[in-house]
């Protein structure tokens, strides 16, 4: 976490809602999570598998593509690398497409999902499970970009050995979503 925002981005303790795809609530105990595509071991996981896989915890300013920052934001869940670490990536694998339930899709590079300061599969916001209306119980945590990588209810990601644009990167918005260089408009 830095002291300052990124331009253009104003505080806010609120965290307000954007949803492309709302999908009824699951339990977590329903949830699972596949990686496939590009990868030498395709996993699914349920709740437990991931839970048991080790909890981390993660402060960082969370940042939307609208102009608002939400300061000092705690997740808690599983390091992304790691579940990455499982499924053996294989060689020339460069991108993913992360989706949720609902068939929202962010496209990521693969650098981008094991670079610091960490990306979490993250079950818990500020210390509570995180609400249905945040992505609950899993969603993918990508701090270091704009909110919309960030997918809610998480089901999928999907490894590429080449760029495949997701829902907003289709729509004009930029490939990447860095928030210190304003990449919000391709």
């Amino acid at each position: 976490m830095k002291d300052e925002l990124p331009p253009g981005q104003a505080p806010t303790r609120k965290f307000p809602l954007f949803t492309v795809d709302p999908v009824p609530p699951i339990e977590p105990g329903a949830f699972r999570l596949r990686i496939l595509g590009a990868v030498e071991d395709r996993l699914e996981l349920g709740w437990e598998e991931l839970v048991a896989l080790g909890e981390e915890a993660l402060e960082h300013d969370f940042h939307c593509v609208t102009g608002w920052s939400r300061t000092a934001t705690r997740w808690q869940g599983v390091p992304l690398a790691k579940v990455l670490a499982r499924a053996r990536p294989r060689p020339g694998a460069s991108h993913a497409l992360a989706w949720s339930r609902g068939g929202y899709s962010a496209s990521l590079p693969l650098a981008d999902l094991t670079a610091p300061p960490g990306v979490l599969l993250a079950w818990s916001l500020d210390g509570a499970p995180i609400p249905h209306g945040h992505g609950g119980p899993v969603r993918l945590v990508v701090p270091h970009l704009y909110g919309w990588k960030s997918v809610k209810w998480l089901t999928k990601i999907q490894l590429f050995k080449r760029e495949v644009e997701g829902y907003w990167e289709m729509r004009g918005y930029h490939r990447r979503g860095d928030p210190w260089r304003e990449e919000r408009y391709g």
